[in-house]
């Protein structure tokens, strides 16, 4: 289940990438832009400022996020993203920090690409960071004996199947679109108590959270936290840094 709550916690860090990935798409005036896995929705209005003349279609495969996104005025409708097939108008896909959920999401990236009208335009990015501590930790915790046997079909003990830029560049490249693609790690300042742990609870632990009552989610994250405390230090100033490597990749459909 996704918290929308929680996942705005950080607004701020979370939305910068989404507008990284949207200055990048150079579309002047699109028929339909569509935003795949809208989340609560405050990301999607974004969209209709830009080109407010488009068509905005906005789509999660969460009920809680949709319902967060239809609260703000958005019309969201429930969709999984691997479901999804563009209208004949459509010119611009966002598609941000989704598809690290979705296995063999290139061959969807692939498959969209030959669906859309020469001259569109899709963007996305993905979290390059499960590597980092945090989930280093989280999959260190998640094997101990304790914790495998309910957590082990969660997923939460592979690591996501993200590429580099290089990889999601030859795919799109391969599918004949002209690709612009990299990676930023941002530098997060974060403050207050865990706040790394706050953090994954918004993503990275919602696998962990939909199999664990109450009682068992209080033990695994109190475990959890001291792990995090130990790789992410608080320093005199009540600041935690949490680098944050995102990939990026802009794909134009040839005309």
């Amino acid at each position: 289940m996704w918290d929308p709550q929680q996942y705005l916690a950080f607004d701020d860090h979370r939305s910068r990438p989404f507008f990284d990935l949207l200055g990048r798409v150079r579309a002047e005036h699109p028929r339909r832009v569509v935003d795949l896995g809208c989340g609560p929705g405050h990301l999607t209005t974004a969209l209709g400022q830009r080109w407010p003349e488009a068509i905005v279609e906005a789509s999660d495969s969460s009920p809680e996020m949709v319902a967060a996104a239809r609260a703000r005025g958005v019309t969201a409708s429930l969709l999984d993203v691997r479901d999804w097939q563009p209208e004949p108008d459509t010119d611009v896909v966002i598609c941000n920090a989704v598809l690290q959920w979705v296995t063999g999401h290139t061959t969807l990236l692939a498959e969209w690409a030959a669906k859309l009208p020469g001259g569109a335009w899709l963007a996305i990015q993905v979290p390059g960071n499960f590597d980092a501590p945090s989930h280093r930790r989280i999959r260190e915790l998640a094997t101990r004996d304790e914790w495998r046997e309910r957590l082990e079909p969660t997923g939460v003990l592979r690591a996501r199947n993200v590429l580099d830029p290089t990889g999601y560049a030859t795919v799109l490249t391969a599918a004949g679109c002209a690709v612009d693609a990299w990676e930023t790690t941002y530098l997060q300042r974060l403050t207050g108590e865990d706040p790394v742990l706050k953090w994954v609870s918004g993503t990275a632990l919602r696998p962990v959270r939909e199999v664990l009552d109450e009682v068992e989610w209080e033990r695994f994250t109190g475990q959890l936290a001291v792990l995090l405390r130990e790789a992410y230090p608080r320093h005199a100033d009540g600041t935690t840094w949490l680098p944050f490597r995102r990939v990026f990749a802009v794909a134009r459909i040839p005309e």
